[in-house]
Parts: C-alpha cells; sequence; structure tokens
C-alpha cells in the first residue's frame, strides 16, 4: 500500500523550543504527542510527506500545491532567529495530482515560493527530525465548502494508491480558538460543543458527522483545522484505519489535537 501514514496536528509556534522556551511546559501534552506521532511516523518510512496547511494563501473556489523545487522554513515572525530547515518537493507527485485534477476539472492550481508557512514548518519541524531525506508536498485549502474538501482528499487518495511512493498525509491545523475568556478571539460557548464533536465523531468514524457540522457553529468557534481533516479523511475513505487520539488540551483557550490514523 502507497498510503502509509494518516495524522492531524496542531501549530501553535509555542511548541518550537527557541520560541517557547520555559512556556513550552504549558503544551506539555502536545510535545509528548507529538514526539510520540514522530516515532510512528519514523517507522512508516515515508519517502514524502503531504502537509495540509491553513496558513497558505486561501482562494475561495481554488486548492493550492506548492511546487517549488525547495522548500525553506524559519520562525522569524515569532522572533526565533535560528530555528531553519529545508526540504525538497516532490515534483513527480505532484504533477501526477495535478494532471489528474485537471481531467477531473477538480480547481487546482500550482504555486512556486521557497518558504512554507507556520502551519507546515510547525509540525513538520518535529515530525521529520530524523527523516532529513523525505520529500515535501505542500496543500492550502480553499474557501470551498467541506464536502468538496473531502471529494479532493478522496482525489488524491487515487493517486497515492497508485504511486509505488510510500506516503504519509499530515493534516495539521488547530480545533476552536475561542474555548476560554483569554482566548486570542475570544470565548465562545461554541467552541467546546465543536471540539467535542470533532473528538466524539473522529471516535465514532462518523465523518459524514463532521461533514455536516452546524455552519454558524463551525463559524463562532473560531477553527483553523476542519478543512485540513477533511482532505485526510477524504484520503483515508474506505482505507482501514486505526485512529489513536494521542493528546488533546487548551492550555491557551486553542484546542490542540494530535490525532493518529494508522495504515492497516
Amino acid at each position: 500500500m502507497s498510503l502509509v501514514f494518516g495524522a492531524l496536528s496542531p501549530h501553535p509556534p509555542l511548541l518550537i523550543p527557541n520560541i517557547g522556551k520555559e512556556n513550552i511546559s504549558r503544551v506539555e501534552k502536545t510535545k509528548i504527542a507529538m514526539e510520540e506521532l514522530e516515532k510512528d511516523l519514523y517507522i512508516t518510512q515515508p519517502d514524502t510527506i503531504v502537509i495540509i496547511s491553513p496558513h497558505g494563501q486561501i482562494y475561495p473556489e481554488i486548492f493550492t500545491i506548492n511546487a517549488h523545487p525547495e522548500l525553506n522554513f524559519d520562525f522569524k515572525e515569532f522572533g526565533d532567529l535560528v530555528t531553519i530547515g529545508k526540504f525538497t518537493t516532490d515534483l513527480s507527485l505532484i504533477a501526477d495530482i495535478a494532471s489528474a485534477a485537471k481531467k477531473t476539472n477538480k480547481p487546482v492550481m500550482l504555486q512556486s515560493d521557497s518558504s512554507l508557512d507556520y502551519g507546515s514548518s510547525v509540525p513538520l519541524f518535529y515530525l521529520t527530525k530524523h527523516m532529513s531525506g523525505v520529500k515535501i508536498i505542500p496543500i492550502g485549502y480553499s474557501g470551498l465548502d467541506l464536502k468538496k474538501h473531502f471529494d479532493f482528499g478522496y482525489l488524491l487518495k487515487e493517486i497515492l494508491m497508485d504511486t509505488n511512493k510510500r506516503v504519509a498525509v499530515i493534516a495539521s491545523g488547530d480545533l476552536s480558538h475561542r474555548l476560554s475568556n483569554n482566548s486570542p478571539a475570544g470565548f465562545s460557548p461554541s467552541g467546546k460543543k465543536f471540539d467535542e464533536a470533532i473528538l466524539n465523531s473522529l471516535q465514532s468514524g462518523n465523518t459524514a458527522g463532521i461533514i455536516n457540522l452546524d455552519e454558524k457553529m463551525i463559524i463562532e468557534a473560531g477553527e483553523c483545522g476542519l478543512k485540513s481533516l477533511m482532505i485526510l479523511l477524504g484520503v483515508l475513505r474506505n482505507i482501514n484505519y486505526n485512529l489513536k487520539i494521542l493528546s488533546y488540551e487548551n492550555p491557551v483557550g486553542i484546542g490542540y489535537l494530535v490525532a493518529e490514523f494508522g495504515i492497516d
């Protein structure tokens, strides 16, 4: 099987040692879970990691794939001038995805940007510590509805299952940003309801329940991970996997969920 691993990862910059420093203990559960996720991912030995981030440029009706040959990351925007990294892009697999998208009229645009956004960089900092040669495919979601993200994920699945490469798919995203009065976007009762709905639906395998979540609740929850998750669930459609919730916490009023989808 060419698809070997799937995961949902949060991306708080606080996780980066030179940013979090002594405050990294506030996300200790998430840090430990990310280290466990890295070990499980390493065992699968992927050739390529598809990373889906909410923090690139988002277009109303089109998905994006970064096809720049080399990808760099740093955290200068958060005051960290030391932590840097570099990856090679899997251009051949990107070409296969773009070709399939064109044939099926899926709205996909290739971009060329040498810099990775922090939604990609934070998970990759943890997950590739022992995989210096792994290639990357950065994908950005769109303003389209959840069902179209699920369908786009299923298109990706068909391409990934047809390659001889070992591929992991990581959906980057945080859950509600409105879980307490100290939350960046303020408090909303919808925040807790949203996070509970996601956790319950994942644990029961109820993908339809996620697709049909109340739109008003989603907006009021102030999340940034739902569409990344929907693409991942589309990739996993009709695939047997074992879900492991490695951690969930909300120490700064934002829901951080680390979930592993182990492929049978």
